[in-house]
């Protein structure tokens, strides 16, 4: 018998070599359009981002290492052309050569799989643009972001793929914006409030997330240079499509299969409407586990399932498909992940389940075992039956355990309360003594038992809390305006809450409202509920009446908004710039938000940030929304590391260094990734490019000054009547001494305007570097820095010293003094040899416990 396989990426090759273990004598010959078989797609962003370091780790088998396993004939460089099934023939052209040949067959398998869409919009063509589907396309993404110093990315497309290379992008450095034109991130996959917290969490790490936006084109002329949307445009260095892929069965078209939208139709066989002829993979459409419905499933699981069920059931076993759930998992940033299966809330609804679902939060893992973290979890289950329909999870931890536990469920029927008493496996570094999935279930239950009445975060958003008054069940009071009740002193009813009043209960994470809301039925009010996920899942909001209180005020000036001291409930808010320098969109925008939020006004600081002036208290939520859809941030207040500051030194005629390049890798790896490290006090941070300090580096805490520092060559200097190096010397520390020329190693700033003043060469070797400050500051207290003795001549020097320095401020600084005080106190020798020479046990320092004192 021979049977062809078309195809040789999951699905083909799992049943090639399937088929050929269950049929040693069957002829099995697979054809394929690429040069490679069996390449680990799911893996092609981690390329990019550099987890996977070589091509050769991204492919699973070569053709030839595959054939010799295996005894299936490999043919690549193959692409099918033409199927006759009358004649049992499928026709192929040679990728190389473009010769086409002939090929029969008793049995037929299409494994052809997907190819990306790409949208018809100008620009799709240009260098720069790419796609994410083989190994070549990953490679050529890290390629050209190495090769061209890309700094800036857009990613089109919000699903699985688009993100995690847009997480591996950001994990390379590049500012990254996401850009989809659905209402949210992963559509059909989550539920809207869980796609919401998703982008929170992007933004807050610095991803520009832009949903509801629709791509126009690729702007630039001989490469890449942005994208137009309906929204404006966005500059770019590189521009990847992840938009979506298609079943590559156009050449399909007319042979009589049986399609629809490109997917092959197929039963629980991979059986198509044609005699011998089956699909399996990406081109084919399988059917939802739950529903019986046709669903399309592209993924490498249900590839690699359907592949080996095909092969089973072509030698003799009954092997059939019990159908997808649309399982899925992915990382999205080193602190979140994200997994689902079954139904989301909406098909649930649509596939007329009458539902109810609840939103929780859990421990991951003992919650003192180190590095434990927290399980967003949504449950979906039908209301009358309790059978369950869908689980969606997001946390840092092993989210993909959650889902799996859920996939079992679901496949075998379970209702929420069959999980109840399941004996999981359980130690403080893995789980919970009662697993999280079981605690999830069990909230859920206390739901439709009505134990527990609540608003969930889809519902609170929507406004149906509107009316109910916030009751803050924290450990300490932490939402501004709300009341707040120590749940402790609870032993009746609550003085100044009537027993009727509508009580919206709100914690940390939804069990303390839950123990208030049990403790308040009992002692006799009837119309209370806990919001589902609490502080943690929720952007909780409570309107002021009369003014301000100074905690939501200290609190609001933590975010960037400082209060006009002209107005009660005006702030002037600070847009962090990124070194002064931002793009005339970014302008477009932040003069669009002074329209919209405030006065039409906007100052520009001594830090280089932008305010815009005189926002109304009740709009400071509106503004940052506004302003972070078009990726920029509020801040730079606090005990924390300030916004970088640099002068334009890559630019200016007396510029020694890269100024914006050293401030931008400054930017994002100690005011992005330091953001959330208190320190004892502010921690201010500056970038010259020549000892001109037109921003005053050595008034910082840290200052980096350029430096070009001149390497005199005595033999040269001819002693000329007119010294050409002394005349030009800004600061006449250049002198003609007894007919030889002298520079003052201890007086010279190490300008560099002495290069190339001397016809004779005298002054043409220099050494380029930089000079770090330690312990500037202005204000009430000037305090100029004290140089470092060293000349440091790489950004690497630099830049670890400057995270030795904020580290060591964390470590030994005392709560309430900036640095140059603590240099004081600890005397600048001692705190020089520290940084220079001493080990830094980071991830202690960080673990350390710190207040900080900055008041502005």
């Amino acid at each position: 018998m021979k049977i062809l396989v078309i195809g040789g990426v999951a699905a083909g090759t799992k049943a090639a070599a399937k088929l050929k273990r269950e049929q040693p004598d069957a002829q099995v010959v697979l054809y394929t359009k690429g040069q490679d078989i069996s390449y680990a797609g799911c893996g092609l962003p981690y390329y990019v981002g550099g987890s996977i370091e070589t091509r050769e780790e991204l492919i699973v088998n070569t053709p030839w290492k595959y054939a010799g396993l295996t005894r299936v004939e490999v043919h690549t460089g193959q692409e099918a052309t033409a199927l006759d099934a009358g004649a049992k023939t499928v026709t192929l052209r040679d990728t190389a050569t473009g010769t086409e040949q002939t090929q029969g067959y008793d049995k037929l398998i299409l494994a052809v799989g997907a190819e990306p869409f790409v949208p018809d919009v100008p620009g799709t063509a240009l260098p720069g643009v790419f796609r994410m589907r083989t190994p070549d396309d990953a490679i050529a993404v890290r390629d050209w972001v190495d090769q061209n110093a890309s700094r800036r990315a857009v990613v089109v497309g919000g699903g699985f793929i688009g993100l995690e290379v847009a997480e591996n992008l950001l994990a390379k450095g590049l500012s990254v914006t996401v850009v989809d034109m659905a209402s949210q991130l992963m559509p059909n996959i989550f539920d809207p409030e869980m796609a919401a917290y998703v982008k929170r969490q992007l933004q807050a790490k610095g991803v520009r997330v832009l949903t509801g936006t629709a791509l126009q084109g690729i702007t630039g002329t001989d490469k890449a240079e942005g994208i137009a949307t309906d929204g404006g445009t966005i500059p770019a260095d590189l521009v990847v499509l992840a938009i979506g892929i298609r079943p590559a069965t156009a050449f399909l078209q007319g042979s009589g299969l049986e399609m629809f939208k490109g997917t092959i139709l197929v039963d629980n066989k991979q059986a198509t409407n044609l005699p011998d002829v089956y699909a399996v993979g990406d081109c084919a459409m399988v059917h939802n586990a739950l529903t019986g419905k046709p669903q399309w499933s592209a993924m490498g699981s249900t590839a690699n399932i359907t592949g080996r069920c095909l092969a089973r059931n072509l030698s003799g076993h009954e092997a059939l498909y019990g159908g997808c759930l649309g399982t899925g998992v992915v990382k999205l940033l080193d602190t979140l992940n994200a997994g689902r299966t079954g139904l989301t809330e909406a098909q649930a609804k649509d596939a007329g389940f009458d539902t109810m679902s609840v939103v929780c939060v859990t421990d991951d893992k003992a919650h003192y075992y180190p590095g434990a973290d927290s399980f967003v979890t949504k449950l979906i289950a039908d209301r009358a039956t309790h059978k369950l329909l869908g689980v969606q999870v997001l946390g840092a931890g092993a989210v993909d355990k959650m889902v799996d536990i859920a996939v079992t469920g679901i496949a075998l029927g379970a209702k929420v309360e069959d999980f109840d008493t399941l004996d999981f496996a359980y130690a403080p570094p893995f789980s919970t003594a009662i697993h999280p999935f079981v605690q999830a279930c069990y909230i859920l239950e206390s739901k439709l038992s009505g134990a527990f009445e609540t608003f969930t975060p889809a519902e609170y958003a929507a406004g149906a809390a509107a009316g109910y008054q916030v009751i803050d069940v924290q450990p300490e009071a932490k939402i501004p305006g709300a009341k707040w009740v120590n749940l402790a002193a609870v032993t009746g009813p609550i003085e100044g809450l009537a027993q009727d009043a509508r009580l919206l209960l709100v914690c940390a994470k939804g069990k303390r409202g839950y123990f208030l809301q049990n403790r308040l039925k009992a002692f006799g009010y009837t119309n209370t509920k806990v919001l589902e996920g609490g502080a943690f899942f929720n952007q909780v909001k409570v309107a002021f009446t009369g003014a301000i209180p100074p905690e939501e005020i200290k609190r609001v000036k933590g975010l960037g908004c400082l209060q006009d001291k002209r107005y009660p409930d005006r702030f002037n808010v600070r847009v962090i710039t990124r070194n002064g320098k931002i793009t005339a969109e970014e302008q477009r925008v932040i003069a669009e938000a002074a329209e919209r939020y405030g006065s039409g006004e906007v100052t520009m600081t001594t830090r280089l940030t932008l305010e815009i002036q005189c926002v109304p208290y009740d709009k400071l939520d509106d503004l940052r929304a506004f302003l972070a859809g078009a990726g920029l941030q509020t801040g730079g207040t606090g005990s924390l590391v300030r916004p970088i500051v640099s002068c334009k030194g890559t630019t200016c005629q007396y510029g020694l260094l890269d100024s914006f390049g050293l401030s931008e890798k400054l930017h994002e790896r100690f005011y992005l990734g330091y953001h959330s490290v208190t320190l004892p006090h502010k921690f201010k941070i500056a970038v010259g490019g020549c000892p001109n300090n037109c921003v005053k580096p050595d008034l910082n805490d840290l200052g980096i000054v350029g430096q070009r520092v001149p390497m005199i060559d005595p033999a040269k200097c001819r002693g000329c009547k007119v010294c050409q190096v002394e005349a030009n010397c800004p600061i006449h520390v250049a002198k003609l001494e007894n007919g030889t020329l002298h520079i003052d190693p201890a007086a010279c700033n190490h300008c560099g305007r002495c290069k190339g003043k001397c016809p004779f060469g005298v002054t043409e070797e220099f050494m380029d570097g930089y000079r770090i400050y330690l312990g500037g500051r202005w204000g009430k207290r000037i305090a100029h820095g004290h140089p470092m003795d060293k000349v440091f001549t790489s950004e690497e020097e630099v830049l670890d010293i400057v995270e030795r320095a904020i580290l060591f401020f964390r470590d030994e600084g005392i709560t309430g003094e900036r640095f140059a005080d603590t240099i004081d106190r600890l005397g600048f020798d001692y705190v020089q040899n520290k940084l220079l020479t001493a080990p830094v046990d980071k991830e202690a320092v960080l673990q350390k416990k710190v207040k900080g004192g900055a008041t502005c």
